[in-house]
C-alpha cells in the first residue's frame, strides 16, 4: 500500500533543502489549498504545487 501523506523528510530528499525550509514549503502548500494545521498534505498536492510529475516523486522517494 502506498502512503498518501508527505513529510518534511520527503521534501528534504526531493529538494535538497533543510528541514526548516521543508516545513515552510508544507506551510505554503497548506495555505494554498486552504488546509488547517491538523490536516495532512498529500503527495498529489505536493507534486501539483511544486510542478513535478508523480512518477518522478515515486522514483526518488521509493514509496
Amino acid at each position: 500500500m502506498k502512503r498518501i501523506a508527505i513529510y518534511p523528510k520527503d521534501i528534504m530528499i526531493i529538494t535538497g533543502k533543510s528541514e526548516r525550509s521543508a516545513r515552510e514549503i508544507l506551510k505554503k502548500i497548506k495555505t494554498h489549498y486552504g488546509k488547517d494545521k491538523h490536516q495532512i498534505v498529500t503527495v498529489d498536492e505536493f507534486c501539483n504545487f511544486m510542478g513535478i510529475k508523480h512518477s518522478e516523486f515515486e522514483h526518488k522517494i521509493n514509496i
